[in-house]
């Protein structure tokens, strides 16, 4: 190769090395820089000099390190020319490189909404702390579930709920050390690592304090919502050396608490986990009883106390077990509106229902009204509210249906009377306020309410006769009602004396309850009755002595 290709080549190569995207550095043996070429000199005097240092330090020779903005990976390895040792460092840009995989760890392992650790990256920072935890480390696991968090999202909207959950993060992290570790795990529930831990005493307050911070109210898009939860906490190791048996634990004793005061904290004791694997069993028969179509009605009247016609029915639920025993809703109905049950169990109630009306004509009287109960939650449920009407609207009865929903389902933002009411009044069935005066009442919501029927509650018709003030409101709610173009139905009539009070005091002609009729299934009902025989419309019509009241027998029909 003659002398001028020898110095073209060099030339060349010095081009290409300075073109490189890639940075290229070289120190002699006595550390000084003898070439840098543009894409280093770019990044100043930090890459011609410490991150080389830094990568000979590295046992591999390789390190990761921020120069401004950008992550460079930087690789130093010495090589020999002519008996000379040259370090050559080459420093690469992985800032996209770096920026996907920190995304993609984010996407595995952070919440989204609150920024929060999310269940896995939870779960494997406790089963860390299990495997290396010595015999006397202790730490705490908390399961923190909003109450009521569903009525935040209706009545305020999902963009109010989404400001409560980072609110509530915020809140708890607050007042957490460093070591402790708080996780979003579902919509509104929530996991809290507190370790160390001393001793149960200090871990229940510190977890109490936490509670009570939760509890203050927040100023959200101008309305001012009180959160509150429940939560349950389970210690290491006194409750479990496992994360999967310390969350099982915590979440019992979070329940414990949902079943009596919420918004309060528990701790786990043995008792709960007996109480666990009780309410699994019910679930689990529950979910068999929907396969084997086990639920049946029991009908109770409505009926004008002047005449003792009967006006209508009202459809109540009854779950006949395995061994034929028969149980009230208030068995089960709340379990299995948390598991979502209760949508299958209401659409096979109105088919039964459908099936029966002939024994129902034959029995109360052809063409009277039917009512079925249907719960907050369903009510506004659209897609099963949508389902439910078609259903009904298919039957070419509809109209002879009310349905009975409680106040909550009516106050849910609108959504019922915007999206639900319509699709109701479309088949032609009737709407009822069942339950009124317990619930959420609301003056201001109740002017938009555009419903049939209002049944007051029994705590107001209970011992009427003998109670001033629950007069004057029943009086209010008879007025309002009628004010309203609603019919009123008396709930929970039990006796003659509650019977008199109210055909004497109030415009009230419709009732129901135990005075009358207590729930039955059609094949408890004697059709040889004479009661029942009776000319059409006469129903378990009776002689009224008066010195002497029904006996008043209480019990929940729902």
């Amino acid at each position: 190769m003659t002398e001028r290709s020898v110095t073209h080549l060099q030339s060349l190569l010095e081009v290409a090395i300075q073109a490189l995207p890639v940075g290229i550095v070289v120190h002699d043996d006595l550390g000084r820089c003898i070439l840098a070429n543009a894409a280093t000199q770019q990044l100043g005097t930090k890459a011609t000099r410490d991150l080389p240092r830094a990568a000979l330090a590295h046992p591999d020779g390789v390190v990761v390190e921020p120069v401004g903005e950008r992550m460079m990976e930087v690789q130093a390895r010495s090589v020999k020319v002519d008996e000379e040792v040259y370090t050559l460092t080459s420093l690469i840009d992985v800032t996209h490189h770096h920026r996907l995989q920190r995304d993609l760890i984010n996407r595995a392992f952070i919440d989204a909404l609150t920024g929060l650790p999310n269940r896995t990256m939870f779960e494997q920072r406790v089963e860390e702390l299990v495997a290396r935890a010595g015999r006397a480390d202790r730490f705490a696991l908390a399961f923190i579930d909003l109450d009521n968090f569903k009525h935040i999202n209706d009545y305020y909207s999902h963009s109010a709920g989404d400001a409560v959950l980072r609110r509530v993060s915020d809140r708890i992290r607050g007042a957490l050390r460093p070591s402790d570790m708080l996780a979003r795990v579902g919509g509104d529930e929530f996991v809290l690592l507190l370790n160390p831990v001393t001793d149960r005493a200090a871990t229940f307050a510190a977890i109490t304090e936490i509670s009570e911070r939760l509890k203050q109210p927040c100023l959200i898009d101008g309305h001012e919502i009180f959160p509150s939860a429940s939560i349950g906490v389970s210690l290491f190791p006194d409750h479990g050396a496992t994360y999967e048996i310390l969350r099982c634990r915590a979440d019992n004793a979070m329940y414990q608490v949902k079943g009596g005061v919420k918004g309060g904290v528990s701790l786990f004791d043995e008792t709960m986990s007996h109480a666990a694997t009780a309410r699994m069993a019910v679930e689990q028969r529950l979910r068999l009883a929907i396969r084997d179509r086990r639920f049946c009605c029991a009908f109770q009247p409505k009926v004008d106390m002047r005449t003792h016609a009967v006006l209508g029915v009202e459809v109540l639920l009854r779950w006949r077990d395995e061994r034929g025993t028969i149980h009230t809703p208030g068995d089960f109905i709340g379990l299995a509106i948390e598991l979502g049950l209760i949508n299958e169990i209401t659409l096979q109630i109105l088919s039964e229902t459908i099936l029966t009306i002939p024994e129902i004509d034959d029995i109360f009287g052809t063409g009277i009204s039917i009512s079925l109960n249907i719960a907050a939650k369903q009510a506004c449920d659209v897609p099963f509210m949508t389902r439910f009407c078609d259903t009904l609207g298919k039957t070419g009865m509809a109209s002879r249906f009310v349905l009975e929903l409680t106040e909550e389902a009516f106050f849910t933002k609108g959504l019922f009377q915007r999206e639900v009411l319509p699709c109701i009044r479309a088949v032609g069935a009737r709407v009822s306020i069942d339950d009124f005066g317990v619930g959420y009442s609301s003056l201001a919501a109740l002017a938009e309410i555009t419903a049939d029927e209002l049944k007051i509650d029994r705590s107001f018709i209970t011992d009427i006769h003998k109670r001033p003030r629950s007069q004057i409101l029943l009086r209010a709610i008879e007025s309002l009602g009628l004010a309203l173009g609603m019919s009123v139905v008396a709930e929970g009539v039990e006796t003659h004396e509650e019977v008199a009070y109210l055909l004497g005091a109030t415009q009230i002609r419709c009732a129901q309850g135990y005075y009358f009729a207590k729930p039955m299934l059609i094949d408890q009902i004697d059709s040889t009755d004479e009661r029942i025989s009776a000319p059409r419309g006469i129903y378990l019509q009776r002689q009224i002595s008066s010195g002497r009241a029904y006996e008043t027998r209480k019990r929940a029909l729902r």
